[in-house]
């Protein structure tokens, strides 16, 4: 997905929400940090596992489950009439 590789999925770690590489660090966390200010610098000394690479993972798998998605009906409109 995305070349995201950092980003995993296991049922036996948090419940099987994303996480970073398998650790109990879930994305949903690193993007509410970098959300609510928190610098890159601030998150990689408090959570020191964490890799620069893994929060730009973090907000390019948030971009992508974000994306807005508009679908014409015209056509289905159109066909019902």
């Amino acid at each position: 997905m995305l070349g995201l590789d950092r980003i995993t999925f296991d049922a036996r770690i948090m419940a099987g929400q994303a996480c970073i590489r398998g650790m109990r660090i879930p994305v949903s966390l690193v993007v509410n940090l970098v959300a609510n200010g928190k610098p890159v610098e601030e998150i990689l000394e408090e959570y020191p596992d964490l890799e620069p690479e893994d929060i730009r993972q973090s907000l390019l798998y948030a971009a992508w489950l974000t994306q807005e998605r508009v679908y014409s009906f015209t056509n289905a409109e159109k066909q019902a009439s």
